[in-house]
């Protein structure tokens, strides 16, 4: 069988023999930053590119800023290391990477001073995280979203995501697929794991980054493409719960998500509880972006293969 490699602190080792201590102080206080990264292959190209890698390690770098961290390398240094762990493991397929800067003390004490930083990279073959053919039923949570002040959602820190695994589990225990979550003054924030947009009319709608939401790469993709490719108004500001019901249109975006089209709220329709029609357009431009087939936006995705 084939080695699997990750890169862990240092060197590229067999994924099957990795190993971290079970004393890791960020095993055992969720000490970690993350990011999500998606590599899509182009068949007809017999090319695997990695979509917008420079902007996922310039927000690592800025989780790290934010949790006292040193992610030991630069931007470009992410994306060469990220490189040759993908030409390693050889990819014929759709792939996603995960780079992870944690704590790696072995002491107890949630500090974060005198706590050494390591870094690793992994990588496994996916696809579609979620079924997109048919649109997602989702409920507003009765669990807020973590506030800037608290466990700040601009850092993608591990141990913030026992937020969204108490969201997305209850709602799915409730029959729902996931949940939108409100911030601790009752605003819309984004889903469990992935940022929102409604489209009522020609607007894309979109919360603010200063309302305790995850810069998305994902979102900045699409509010781009939305305005400069299919022409759509784009708003960034406050949504009130009620907005969610007498929207046209609602989907998710992220890089797990993609474009996830939703099409019921509190077992309330969105528009006519169908697919919409931005959505649908949307949907298609991404994979064509993402898969390197628009040439204006190629400068977004790194090929992997000489």
């Amino acid at each position: 069988m084939t080695t699997e490699y990750v890169y862990l602190d240092g060197e590229f080792v067999d994924a099957k023999t990795a190993s971290i201590p079970v004393r890791n102080h960020a095993f055992l206080y969720g000490t970690s930053v993350f990011e999500g990264i998606r590599a899509y292959y182009n068949k007809e190209e017999d090319q695997l590119y990695a979509f917008r890698m420079k902007e996922h390690f310039e927000r690592l770098i800025n989780s790290c800023k934010i949790m006292h961290m040193d992610s030991k390398f630069t931007v470009e240094e992410f994306c060469g290391l990220t490189k040759e762990l993908l030409k390693k493991n050889g990819y014929k397929t759709d792939a996603y990477i995960r780079p992870q800067v944690y704590k790696n003390a072995l002491k107890i004490g949630p500090g974060l001073l005198d706590n050494p930083d390591a870094v690793l990279i992994f990588s496994f073959a996916m696809g579609d995280y979620i079924d997109l053919s048919k649109g997602l039923s989702v409920c507003v949570s009765n669990w807020r979203r973590n506030d800037d002040n608290a466990i700040p959602p601009r850092a993608k820190v591990a141990g913030s995501y026992a937020n969204t695994a108490l969201i997305v589990t209850d709602a799915r225990l409730a029959g729902f697929d996931d949940a939108i979550v409100l911030d601790q003054a009752g605003k819309v924030t984004e889903g469990s794991a992935m940022n929102l947009f409604l489209v009522e009319g020609d607007t894309l709608v979109t919360t603010q980054t200063t309302d305790n939401i995850l810069v998305g790469v994902t979102r900045n993709t699409i509010i781009e493409l939305g305005r400069d490719v299919l022409g759509l108004k784009i708003a960034e500001r406050e949504i009130s719960r009620t907005e969610l019901y007498i929207a046209d249109e609602a989907f998710y975006c992220g890089t797990g998500a993609q474009v996830s089209p939703i099409t019921s709220i509190d077992n309330r329709p969105v528009g006519k509880g169908s697919v919409g029609e931005h959505t649908k357009e949307l949907q298609k431009l991404y994979f064509d972006v993402v898969k390197g087939k628009v040439e204006k936006y190629k400068k977004w995705c790194t090929p992997i293969y000489d």
